[in-house]
């Protein structure tokens, strides 16, 4: 059995051990109603993440705040997701997967519509922070969803989950530009009444799942990693989401551009990511192998980063909107080894993972605009680019410890995650 990382260059993905995440050669788009229920909620889910982007200067100015203050939308945003990362496998395991994800649901519905009536900033990133700890529930669990109930294996899920984390990335700029432009709140009415739509869909085609035999603690994603290869895949995510949300939290400030202007940039982005994380990546991985994807890629976003910091403005919009290729990328190789590089189920694997790399999505939208306050603008995107080169150096050096063998691991999550979903 060939191992990943250890070869440079990798056969068909269909071939049982040129790849170990191939599962199966299933197309994405042939699955139950209830995976396209989820997975439609999570791209308003991930369009959450991505919608104030072109409205942050007009938050800034509807409510008389500075970059830093703004930039505490994302911060606060993320860590309370982080933090609740600990209690989603908690709660999932105990009241099951489809009252978790409605649950999850029906917090972003609350706090989406009360972030639109602040009448503060200060309002706007508790709310926010609401909006977090929803975000987490549903996420987390919908992943988990996805993954048991998509038809093709968990590679066709892990794509599936992909593409709607890119078409949410891409849909959220471009939504919050169109009602961003009449007045910043409109923004946060349409995610309100968009999440509504999911929950409705949720609640009609997915069934209770059973819950798993064990009930998770909420220090068992802590536990999980001790894995030493879902350690190293998490702290490398670490470094990675720092830059990552540089780019998504900071850039719209440098580009200086108007909601219709950056939403277009940053839709562009978002197709990119789309893109890359599901058409090219699979394609790359066969060719390279996943560990040498994920490195060249964290490389070529630290390359990119610093264009982009030193150039001119349209060079900056150039390389904004390049940086999708190497984020589409890194996503889908990180997730596929934090999903499967240890012998944890699953949820847990992704609960351990996503603690630890969402701390840098809450740290580097305040200390970007810190660093620029302290420095001037060009070092934030030279500090972002560090922490990319960092993440490559992570991915390097744990290559061992990164090598997978999926199919001796398999048969275990199937039978331990407790995340297969049922539909009508």
């Amino acid at each position: 059995m060939s191992e990943l990382g250890k070869s440079g260059h990798r056969g068909h993905r269909g071939h049982a051990g040129d790849d170990p995440f191939d599962e199966g050669g299933t197309s994405i788009l042939r699955q139950p109603m209830a995976v396209w229920a989820t997975a439609g909620a999570s791209v308003v889910a991930f369009m959450g993440i991505g919608l104030v982007d072109p409205i942050l200067p007009s938050i800034a100015q509807g409510l008389h705040a500075s970059t830093s203050q703004v930039s505490l939308l994302f911060t606060s945003y993320f860590l309370i997701t982080a933090v609740a990362m600990l209690v989603t496998g908690f709660v999932s395991s105990r009241i099951g997967g489809r009252k978790t994800l409605l649950a999850g649901l029906a917090l972003v519905v609350v706090f989406a519509a009360l972030s639109g009536t602040s009448s503060s900033v200060g309002e706007l990133v508790g709310f926010r922070a609401g909006w977090g700890l929803g975000n987490a529930l549903f996420v987390s669990t919908s992943l988990a969803v996805i993954v048991g109930a998509a038809a093709g294996g968990s590679a066709a899920a892990i794509l599936l989950y992909e593409s709607a984390l890119g078409l949410g990335m891409a849909c959220g700029p471009l939504l919050g530009a169109v009602l961003g432009d009449m007045k910043w709140r409109y923004p946060f009415f349409g995610t309100a009444v968009l999440m509504a739509v999911g929950f409705i869909a949720i609640t009609v085609f997915l069934k209770e799942q059973p819950r798993p035999a064990r009930k998770t603690s909420v220090l068992d994603p802590v536990k999980a990693l001790g894995h030493g290869g879902l350690a190293s895949a998490a702290v490398s995510a670490f470094f990675y989401n720092y830059a990552f949300f540089t780019v998504l939290a900071f850039t719209p400030f440098v580009l200086n551009m108007s909601p219709y202007k950056s939403g277009g940039v940053f839709f562009a982005w978002g197709v990119l990511l789309a893109v890359f994380s599901v058409l090219v990546a699979p394609r790359l991985q066969e060719r390279f192998g996943s560990l040498k994807v994920l490195g060249g890629s964290l490389v070529l976003l630290a390359v990119d980063l610093l264009v982009l910091g030193y150039g001119n403005h349209v060079t900056a919009v150039v390389c904004t909107i390049l940086s999708g290729a190497f984020i589409g990328l890194n996503n889908t190789v990180f997730t596929e080894l934090a999903l499967g590089v240890s012998d944890a189920p699953r949820p847990v694997a992704s609960a351990g993972y996503n603690f630890v790399r969402w701390f840098a999505a809450a740290a580097a939208p305040f200390l970007a605009p810190k660093i620029e306050e302290w420095t001037d603008i060009h070092i934030p995107f030279v500090v972002a680019a560090l922490a990319a080169l960092v993440g490559a150096g992570i991915v390097a050096v744990r290559r061992r410890a990164l090598t997978i063998r999926a199919h001796e691991l398999e048969p275990r999550h199937a039978t331990e995650d407790g995340v297969s979903a049922f539909a009508n």
